[in-house]
């Protein structure tokens, strides 16, 4: 495959920032981290109509959304254990609970897959959502044998920029700066992406996880301004390790100007402890960012858990 990110053997970033070597695991695991609460309680909230918008967005918590649209179900990166780690048993504990169970999801017709970390791709979640209502799974090169495992049967891997052959939402694999690992010694085997979905000639953008680098302005480039862009926030500290990786809510601010979005909306905060930012920084440091570059609140909203937004 005659690709800049893929060199025969693992996928790469081609540029931006390099990624810190798995010697500097140890100091960063030595970082000083701030406290977390254990739980947060939030009160349960129905799903609202979609009424004739064609797409309502509902915010299940860290990066998994619910996305309702005219012909599809779609949930993006959809985890619902207790636990960021193998077997959604071990691993960073979730301190806030999704917004909708996994029991009171609506029959779900695709998912989005973005990369394969425990916080993003939750195997338990998967295997029962194939029980269920054996979806759609579009999803970046190489994860598709991860998929199987879960008993997931449809499958469509990408590259970036390619688009899904659905019927009536498109979704294009769009590039990110990360990287994918599931253990030791698979680092980088599977590609991360980030995904637009268009539908009745609106355009969403999820981001996945990614750092910030130009690809903000390349996608604006291609695919032309969007209506909806879920643009990460948190764990970005410390900065010398996580910068190569995660956005800050600088970064994102600046994302959401370079694709000139209409409405931006804050993901990958709140819900699992995963660096060394206290709980509520992230919410705090995107106020800050957004005033600093004239960016209305509103126009860069911070959903609280299981709220809706039209996309109209």
């Amino acid at each position: 495959m005659a690709s800049d990110h893929f060199d025969g053997k693992r996928f790469f970033n081609p540029n931006g920032p390099a990624l810190e070597p798995f010697s500097s695991v140890p100091r960063l695991l030595l970082s000083p981290r701030a406290r977390w609460p254990r739980h947060i309680v939030d009160p349960p909230i129905p799903i609202p109509d979609r009424g004739d918008a064609p797409a309502l967005v509902t915010f299940v918590g860290h990066s998994s959304f619910l996305i309702q649209t005219p012909e599809d179900v779609i949930l993006t990166d959809p985890v619902f254990s207790d636990h960021a780690g193998p077997g959604g048993i071990i691993g960073p504990r979730r301190v806030r609970r999704p917004a909708i169970s996994l029991d009171a999801l609506p029959p779900v017709t695709l998912i989005l897959l973005s990369h394969n970390h425990y916080d993003h791709c939750d195997l338990p979640a998967l295997r029962k959502l194939a029980r269920r209502f054996d979806p759609l799974v579009v999803t970046p090169l190489g994860n598709g044998a991860l998929l199987r495992s879960a008993g997931l049967r449809r499958i469509e891997e990408l590259d970036w920029w390619q688009r899904a052959a659905t019927k009536a939402t498109t979704i294009t694999a769009t590039p990110a700066h990360h990287f994918s690992a599931r253990g030791l010694f698979d680092r980088n085997r599977a590609l991360w992406s980030g995904f637009v979905i268009g539908v009745e000639g609106r355009q969403i953008y999820f981001a996945g996880d990614t750092a910030y680098t130009g690809l903000f302005r390349d996608l604006r480039r291609r695919m032309g301004p969007v209506d909806l862009a879920l643009l990460p926030i948190g764990a970005y500290e410390p900065r010398w390790f996580m910068r190569s990786v995660h956005m800050n809510p600088e970064d994102a601010v600046r994302g959401h100007l370079e694709l000139e979005s209409r409405l931006s909306v804050a993901m990958h905060f709140g819900t699992f402890q995963l660096t060394a930012e206290g709980i509520d920084e992230p919410v705090l440091e995107l106020r800050r960012a957004c005033a600093t570059h004239a960016v209305p609140d509103q126009q860069f909203r911070v959903p609280s858990s299981g709220e809706s937004i039209h996309v109209r």
